[in-house]
């Protein structure tokens, strides 16, 4: 992990800013620099605090670039603290602002900014209590806290989330709201006529959509009513801004789409079987040209302002080191704009994609990764990771802890599991509420192809996951402890009939239903919940369970109950462990000491278990 590393760069004002870290940095360090002068420090998180667990959570400037308001997480929470600078000389202006949560920051002008917040759990609860009602304020500057205004939100108009954001321009205020993780409502209120009411664009939760862009008074909004693979649509925002007015810009295709917009374009950016392909398009809809990717990965960014003639995406792929091009929209060539250094050669390994059918039949894809050469005889260690959950993609990234197993030998597996995002709405609520066994029967599946195919077997094979993921690997252990030799369930849901009771654990429904929906609801959860499906004298895998004690995400009292359980219940003499780190949280924000005490201790754990000795050089 000792390699000097950049983010994309972007332009506030003047000046040209992006984050590095010189190796080993706690913390990426946020440097800015004028075209004609050399990079110098602008905010460096290491020295928020003694040990480096306080770190920047989200930065955002105002329009011109003078104004700057930075959040801060302490310990990993997702509570944070908003501090506002002049760009200039980082001067603070005016008082700390508290008790932000799932909250960017939107200025209008430099007088003030919306931000969103809940209203604080009891004493005590900080770190557990449930966060019902999001509101979204508007501060001025200059002025306390206390007597920022209420936007929206709040008793008025409950919702359990809500986002706030600006068109470039910043005449418009955009308002999303949801009361899960799933489908929101859209709102717009036009900033430049001061008697402007908000105005609801969508009335209900059943689809997602956001604004992308605004030409004048029309809007750019990516949807997926009545297209699951989303599609880009323009409408009047003045006249008629509802659904029924929608005309469709870029519509729907077979390949999932995530777009974007910079330098006067829109780039939309489709998954084909997990793998990223990006069409260049003009503000009318005619397609200009296939942006050419350096091979089969994932590719993000392509995005700038409009006034940008040149913009910056990420290039990655599981044996393709995370690179950083520039792109001419003009011309559509990209050049190397940041290699990493990394001390890793791509010739030595190989990545290829199979299709497994799951338990219903239905074929899934699988990435499989490992060194060139190895012999496919039952005996390599063989991590398995998965999510498959809340729309979310799993796609090809670089990961230098990945690389410390692929050079022992080792092979890493990730499919694409029903309940992710890879192939649309309908993927994703395929493995939801009763018909989450599908998530669990797909990782199963993978595990039972990779050992058919030699590639390892019950002796040598790992799962992990995390958060959601944590869930997958805590069921799928209890359902079939047979398949797998080691357990690595992080930061889990595994408390399937309380975990709606804390933070922000209800907004989490739509994916897994709640036991207080029906009888029906609760014996599906209770049936496959990893805490209640534990059964004594079963052999489990070895299982290292990992947590941390500000996770205010999923709180750790999941991996508590779960791993006083399995060791309760424990049939063998196969080990449960639990790690709890203390001074972080869910994951965001966490100093690179902390994550390399953990990488290491995971390969130790899975490779004693296996009876592997650590093997020195590549």
């Amino acid at each position: 992990m000792n390699y000097e590393k950049y983010s994309q760069p972007f332009s506030e004002g003047d000046y040209i800013y992006f984050f590095r870290n010189s190796g080993l940095q706690n913390q990426s360090v946020l440097y800015r620099q004028k075209s004609d002068q050399n990079p110098e420090v602008f905010l460096d998180p290491n020295t928020f605090s003694r040990d480096a667990t306080t770190s920047l959570a989200g930065i955002n400037f105002s329009k011109d670039g003078s104004l700057v308001a930075y959040q801060l997480s302490e310990g990993g929470s997702d509570w944070t603290k908003a501090v506002v600078i002049k760009a200039e000389d980082k001067s603070v202006i005016g008082d700390t602002l508290i008790n932000i949560k799932f909250s960017g920051i939107a200025w209008h002008g430099n007088e003030g900014f919306y931000y969103c917040s809940y209203d604080q759990p009891k004493a005590g609860s900080q770190l557990s209590g449930l966060t019902q009602h999001h509101k979204l304020y508007y501060h001025k500057l200059g002025t306390p806290q206390t007597d920022d205004q209420l936007i929206f939100g709040g008793d008025q108009t409950p919702r359990r989330y809500i986002g706030a954001g600006l068109t470039e321009d910043e005449r418009f205020l955009i308002i999303t709201a949801s009361n899960s993780t799933s489908g929101n409502e859209l709102y717009i209120k036009d900033l430049s006529d001061p008697a402007s009411k908000i105005t609801q664009l969508v009335d209900n939760f059943e689809n997602t959509h956001y604004i992308l862009d605004n030409v004048g008074n029309e809007l750019y909004i990516y949807t997926n009513l009545n297209a699951p693979n989303g599609k880009i649509v323009t409408v009047d925002a003045v006249a008629q801004p509802q659904p029924a007015h929608w005309k469709d810009l870029i519509k729907e295709t077979e390949n999932v789409l995530d777009p974007s917009t910079g330098g006067g374009k829109i780039y939309a950016n489709y998954l084909k079987d997990a793998v990223s392909i990006v069409y260049q398009y003009d503000m009318n809809g005619k397609k200009e040209r296939e942006i050419q990717l350096p091979g089969l990965g994932t590719a993000s960014g392509f995005s700038s302002k409009k006034t940008e003639k040149e913009l910056f995406y990420i290039f990655t792929s599981y044996v393709y080191p995370t690179t950083i091009f520039k792109l001419d929209p003009l011309t559509g060539t990209s050049e190397i704009y940041k290699k990493p250094g990394v001390d890793f050669d791509p010739s030595k390994y190989e990545s290829k994609q199979v299709f497994y059918p799951s338990k219903d039949g239905t074929q899934i894809p699988m990435i499989i990764t490992y060194k060139k050469g190895i012999a496919l005889d039952s005996k390599n260690p063989t991590l398995l990771y998965g999510y498959g959950g809340f729309n979310v993609n799993l796609t090809p990234a670089f990961s230098t802890s990945i690389v410390v197993l692929l050079e022992q030998g080792g092979v890493y597996a990730v499919p694409n599991l029903r309940g992710g995002g890879e192939y649309g709405e309908k993927w994703h609520l395929a493995g939801t509420k009763l018909q989450k066994q599908n998530v669990f029967d797909d990782f199963i599946a993978a595990a039972e192809y990779l050992i058919d195919n030699k590639y390892t077997s019950k002796e040598y094979l790992a799962i992990m996951g995390g958060s959601n993921g944590g869930l997958l690997v805590g069921a799928t252990m209890a359902q079939r402890p047979e398949l797998f030799k080691v357990a690595f369930p992080a930061v889990g849901v595994l408390d399937m009939l309380r975990y709606h009771q804390f933070t922000a654990g209800a907004g989490w429904g739509f994916d897994y239903g709640t036991a207080d929906e029906s009888e029906e609801m609760f014996k599906y959860l209770f049936n496959y919940s990893p805490l209640h499906a534990l059964k004594a004298g079963v052999s489990y895998p070895a299982t290292l369970i990992t947590t941390a004690d500000h996770d205010d995400r999923v709180v750790p009292a999941h991996s508590f109950k779960f791993a006083a359980t399995l060791q309760e219940k424990q049939g063998e003499d196969a080990p449960v462990l639990i790690r709890i780190d203390t001074n972080a949280g869910h994951g965001a924000g966490k100093p690179t000491d902390k994550v390399i005490e953990e990488v290491a201790d995971k390969w130790a754990f899975m490779l004693y278990q296996m009876e592997i000795d650590y093997r020195q050089g590549n």
